[in-house]
């Protein structure tokens, strides 16, 4: 008796608008690990170059970052759109995310009948800084036509669903929230004090921390400055890799603090990190459902942050007090300092977020419920 053939391997098309390590990216990476190494993925930045997710990725993950894919970013004439749309064909799911690739979700919209092209899935995670504190009306439109043929449209956060059924007028059944996932346990453990590369936690130090990529959008200068007159044996530790690695390090130098400010770089293990911390620090200028809060809840620290996109949701009701207006630099540095200063405040409300993250947040939820959402627009039961 022959022996059943093997099923094809699915053929996933990832369209990013970048696919530097931050949170949209790494959570990508997460989800390809975790649908096991069936698949063959292939990853395409709008940004050529801006690959460096790609060591979140599981070796054992079959994955092609390919160098002749069609331009994402540019003008969006017909005839480049149909050629976005021409390189989708062969796959059986595209996956887009955030601005940088609507452009081909609008090639999709414009051409997937015409080109019998797979089912897409679109990922909106949230807004760069030129939309930071105002959505632009041209882009809104464009969204809204670009969608109309999506699946889906996820969304980790209550305000971007919101945004996507009111100003984008996506229907209900489209719009799919998924909260951002971890694998909470893991984060219980506390580090080795050297885990970091060139920077070793001493005795008698607190540690201020944050994982962001270093975008313009997190504005962490003004988190150096928020920082500057904190004690002494505090010391912030800027975790993540970015364009803006120069302009964090010249606000230091600046305020006579570059001793005490500190970049060590990406880290592609968060778990093994976070723990270090004593604080964490947000000082974004527009976040949605930022993963980097959910690793310091899980690792138990108590949260300091504008009160951007979901956060006061996310957090624990203790930590709350500790949110600042948006923009207020004051309020901001006034937050840490009290925090600093209080141990036992700090500890009360880090076992909170970690109660909350543990029953909201876990990893394996989210994994399965992306898992659901693939299946449904490519009309299967069962994904992968």
């Amino acid at each position: 008796m022959s022996a059943k053939p093997a099923a094809p391997r699915l053929r996933l098309l990832h369209l990013h608008s970048s696919f530097l390590p931050g949170g949209k990216e790494l959570r990508a990476a997460k989800l390809m690990n975790a649908f096991g190494p069936g698949i063959d993925h292939t990853v395409v930045s709008a940004v050529p170059g801006e690959l460096g997710a790609a060591s979140a990725v599981d070796p054992a993950i079959s994955v092609h970052y390919p160098d002749d894919f069609p331009a994402l970013a540019g003008r969006p004439w017909p005839r480049r759109l149909m050629g976005i749309a021409q390189a989708m064909r062969g796959f059986d799911l595209v996956l887009t995310y955030n601005w940088g690739a609507m452009d081909a979700v609008m090639a999709h919209t414009l051409f997937a009948e015409a080109l019998n092209l797979p089912p897409l899935v679109h990922h909106e995670d949230g807004f760069n800084q030129d939309e930071a504190e105002r959505l632009k009306p041209a882009r809104n439109l464009f969204r809204r036509i670009a969608l109309f043929r999506a699946q889906a449209l996820v969304v980790p956060s209550q305000r971007l669903e919101q945004i996507a059924r009111t100003v984008w007028q996506q229907p209900a059944a489209k719009v799919r929230r998924v909260p951002n996932g971890i694998p909470v346990a893991a984060y219980a453990h506390r580090p080795e004090p050297d885990v970091l590369p060139r920077l070793i936690k001493h005795p008698g130090e607190y540690w201020l921390g944050t994982l962001a990529g270093l975008r313009k959008v997190k504005n962490l200068p003004r988190l150096v400055r928020a920082f500057a007159a904190l004690p002494e044996e505090w010391q912030l530790v800027i975790v993540g890799e970015g364009p803006e690695r120069d302009a964090i390090r010249a606000e230091a130098v600046a305020l006579n603090i570059g001793h005490r400010v500190h970049l060590p770089g990406f880290a592609p293990d968060p778990a093994r990190v976070v723990g270090l911390f004593d604080l964490f620090a947000l000082s974004s200028d527009s976040e949605q459902f930022p993963i980097s809060v959910v690793e310091a809840m899980a690792a138990g620290l108590a949260v300091v942050a504008p009160q951007v996109g979901d956060v006061a949701a996310m957090v624990a009701e203790p930590n709350r007090r500790f949110l600042t207006p948006i923009g207020d630099d004051a309020a901001l540095a006034a937050a840490l300092a009290d925090l600093a200063a209080d141990a036992q405040t700090r500890a009360v409300i880090g076992a909170a977020n970690r109660s909350k993250a543990e029953a909201e947040y876990d990893e394996a939820t989210m994994v399965a419920t992306y898992a659901r959402i693939y299946a449904g627009a490519m009309g299967k039961v069962k994904f992968p």
